[in-house]
């Protein structure tokens, strides 16, 4: 690509290098940021063929103002668009830009929300698990209901015991598994890879669901290790062997949670209060935060820490000994 020389020219560059570093989601939600600096551009008279040489850090003034009648997550999120982008002229010398001043306008403007605790609903969660867990205890003699129940089950059990995010899980593919260390190497946040490990009733339920369906991967004509962990059992899918996407990962859980705890329930659990529920599980077991940090996959101990006021029982016992004792 020829050196940029107008703003729209500019961004498109910028985009260029995020979607050669950064997930699809991430792009696509850069790109819209980066479509509403331009129409905030435009506002104040600084058309998108404009050089880029005029940009200066008054941008980002007006598009703090702009995001005020936003999300505090949505102003973060297009916050750290913008800031890229300034980054990237400035690494590329295409305009003047005083860094510091920018840093300085963000943290006098934007937004500081205070910090939400994780909600989930644990004993809900538990009563699913073991609602899933019995399905062998009944299990259709209709083929594709059998395997969408062992396959839900094995979802949900993986959900739960491994702090996978849905979309971690859902691309998953049999050779990603080593089924004699019980573990899992995936491709998680940021494109970072990671290991991740099984529980025993996981594993257990995995190869349950594994060997229903050993007459379809084998019909398959494709490598065993390139299928999906997780395939699909509908009748889109028919008998091929196809990996399910998050939104069937999402349906899934929905479909389980109403008939687990009814239809009051639908919506308390999502796939992601499985995640939840998997670092307080580690931290009131064990206590130790860079434990839960280090198998959740967390880059900060900060967004682990959200989760010890759920598992501390020590501090319920001091406090009771202290203020509870009986008067003498």
């Amino acid at each position: 690509m020829e050196t940029p020389k107008t703003l729209a020219e500019a961004v498109q560059g910028y985009l260029e290098t995020v979607r050669s570093a950064r997930s699809e989601n991430t792009a696509r939600a850069y790109e819209n940021a980066l479509n509403a600096f331009l129409s905030v551009l435009k506002e104040h008279w600084l058309e998108a063929d404009a050089p880029v040489s005029q940009l200066t850090e008054d941008g980002m003034g007006w598009m703090l103002a702009y995001l005020k009648v936003f999300s505090a997550a949505t102003e973060r999120l297009y916050l750290q668009a913008v800031k890229g982008f300034y980054k990237y002229l400035d690494a590329e010398r295409l305009a003047d830009v005083n860094l510091s001043r920018l840093s300085a306008l963000i943290q006098q403007r934007a937004r500081h929300p205070g910090q939400r605790l994780p909600q989930f609903p644990r004993d809900e969660i538990e009563s699913l698990l073991e609602f899933v867990n019995n399905f062998t205890n009944n299990l259709s003699d209709n083929f594709s209901e059998k395997l969408r129940a062992l396959r839900d089950r094995a979802f949900l059990l993986t959900l739960a015991d491994t702090g996978l995010r849905v979309h971690e899980a859902c691309g998953l593919r049999r050779g990603d598994m080593d089924w004699n260390e019980g573990r899992a190497v995936v491709i998680g946040k940021g494109d970072k890879q990671a290991v991740v490990r099984f529980s025993s009733r996981a594993l257990g339920a995995l190869r349950d669901y594994l060997a229903a369906r050993a007459a379809l991967d084998g019909a398959s004509g494709r490598p065993l290790p390139s299928l999906p962990l997780f395939a699909r059992h509908d009748k889109g899918a028919g008998k091929k062997v196809k990996p399910m996407t998050t939104t069937t990962g999402r349906n899934i859980v929905a479909e389980r949670v109403r008939q687990a705890l009814g239809e009051e329930a639908a919506g308390r659990i999502t796939p992601h209060s499985f995640r939840h529920y998997f670092v307080t599980t580690v931290l009131r077991a064990s206590g130790n935060l860079k434990l839960a940090q280090a198998l959740a996959r967390h880059a900060s101990i900060q967004v682990t820490q959200r989760y010890a006021h759920l598992s501390d029982d020590e501090l319920d016992r001091g406090y009771h000994e202290i203020f509870e004792k009986p008067q003498v």
